[in-house]
């Protein structure tokens, strides 16, 4: 069993190129999840709407441009 950081580390380090690519994929698509639900969290509780309101109001009084 795995109980530090450094043991996962090693093990990672041991993996065959496959595996490796395997892994990766994997932890790109968890750690995307995992921010997902910490944006989706920030937003119910109001976290970003000061940011959300400059925003607007930027756009509103023309400090934007069109892409």
């Amino acid at each position: 069993m795995m109980n530090t950081l450094q043991d996962i580390e090693h093990a990672i380090a041991q993996l065959p190129s496959e595996d490796l690519a395997a892994f990766r994929a994997w932890f790109a698509e968890f750690d995307a999840e995992i921010w997902d639900r910490q944006f989706e969290a920030d937003v119910k509780a109001g976290r970003l709407d000061a940011l959300a309101e400059k925003a607007l109001k930027d756009l509103r009084e023309g400090h934007c441009t069109d892409l």
